[in-house]
């Protein structure tokens, strides 16, 4: 495959091997500049050259982070998945969960770039709806969060990760957080205020109401130390 962009394979291969967070950070800016161009000229209208030449790399380069064109979304889209697994394992075993995502709220650390980020995010899974591609790419990243899930509830009840009560819960919580950020996503993009979703509280209760029924309180109810 031909190269395109600023990038030289040679140099960069000189540079040495990636950290690991060098080489997120790098994943992070490729998905970033796909989901602009998938917004701005359609999916199907968007080439890896362009992809490439936006980031300053080339295609080749492209290719060694993500399989397709279409799975360069997939690290946005990822992205909330992943923090709310973050949050949880985090969750203090004495604290409902509504409490500790107040808490985690008030504490968020206030990344210049976060808009962008989560406006990204927003658009590719709105677009997500319409695109089979990016579908794909959106369950995709679900399941990876779902994963993720297993563990953080394995080790809240105390039980192994291939424990069948365990999977179904995380699986359960991915499918509610799911269901709940494609209905905000195409809100927003359709023009509703997003202060029509209520406070930060009001927020986090909704979705810890949704994620006790699911579960059984499972997520959501404070547990035994």
């Amino acid at each position: 495959m031909k190269d395109a962009g600023h990038g030289d394979t040679t140099s960069e291969r000189r540079r040495g091997p990636m950290s690991a967070e060098r080489r997120q950070r790098v994943r992070m800016e490729i998905s970033r500049e796909a989901a602009r161009l998938f917004w701005d000229q359609g999916v199907a209208d968007t080439t890896g050259e362009q992809i490439a030449q936006g980031v300053g790399l080339s295609v080749s380069s492209i290719w060694r982070y993500f399989r397709n064109k279409e799975s360069c979304a997939e690290p946005v889209l990822a992205r909330g998945v992943e923090e709310f697994a973050a949050v949880l394992r985090r969750w203090p075993r004495e604290l409902s969960l509504e409490d500790h995502l107040v808490t985690w709220g008030r504490e968020r650390p206030r990344d210049p770039d976060q808009y962008a980020y989560d406006l990204a995010e927003i658009k590719m899974i709105a677009l997500a709806d319409t695109e089979p591609a990016l579908r794909a790419a959106w369950l995709m990243a679900c399941d990876q969060g779902e994963r993720q899930l297993v563990a953080v509830i394995a080790d809240r009840l105390r039980r192994p990760t291939d424990d069948i009560e365990v999977r179904t819960h995380a699986a359960a919580t991915t499918a509610v957080l799911r269901v709940l950020t494609e209905e905000i996503s195409v809100a927003v993009l359709t023009g509703s205020d997003p202060a029509t979703f209520g406070s930060p509280l009001e927020r986090a209760e909704r979705t810890v109401h949704a994620l006790r029924v699911a579960t059984g309180g499972v997520v959501g109810d404070p547990v035994e130390s």
